[in-house]
């Protein structure tokens, strides 16, 4: 039995299963919907794998990864969202992606406010960040609705990633 997180109007949010792992490399393995992971290559198997053990060590050694996103109506996997430490930075930064099949249906502004919102009241976590490629509007869009600011940018071999910010003080009594 994996750990419950949260439930929003339409989606629960859990801790990753062994069993995640087929809807984990569908999600992260599609070259359109991985364009905007990490360097926008599609997952292989294996490394899908490696992933789901870097989530369970991260559960155990900080008490909190990535996590499945179901559809409550249906019991559908539509996405992952969690927070991670990539490089294993100071600061937690949000992750999500969907299953492209469910793109537009709002569960990204959906479930994205509720994770910052699990990530200060069950994590103790007081600042997030994202990082998000300038190009990819949707995803800024989703961050500045969810009570996120933009706060920096750099420029790498990628090119120019925008960084935003959200603070449990400055959101304090902001629901989701």
């Amino acid at each position: 039995m994996s750990k419950h997180l949260f439930t929003t109007s339409r989606l629960s949010c859990r801790h990753w299963l062994e069993t995640d792992l087929e809807s984990i490399y569908q999600i992260y393995s599609d070259e359109e919907g991985s364009r905007w992971v990490g360097d926008g290559s599609p997952i292989t198997w294996e490394e899908s794998e490696r992933w789901m053990g870097v989530t369970l060590n991260n559960y155990s050694t900080r008490g909190y990864g990535m996590s499945t996103i179901v559809d409550q109506a249906t019991g559908t996997i539509v996405g992952c969202c969690g927070l991670v430490h990539p490089d294993n930075q100071d600061l937690a930064e949000i992750k999500y992606a969907l299953d492209k099949v469910h793109w537009g249906k709002g569960y990204a502004s959906e479930v994205v406010p509720a994770m910052l919102s699990y990530g200060a009241s069950a994590c103790g976590l007081n600042k997030i960040i994202a990082t998000v490629a300038e190009p990819n509007k949707a995803s800024q869009r989703v961050l500045l609705k969810s009570g996120m600011s933009y706060s920096d940018q750099y420029k790498d071999e990628d090119g120019v990633t925008l960084v935003y910010e959200w603070s449990a003080h400055a959101n304090k009594g902001i629901s989701s």
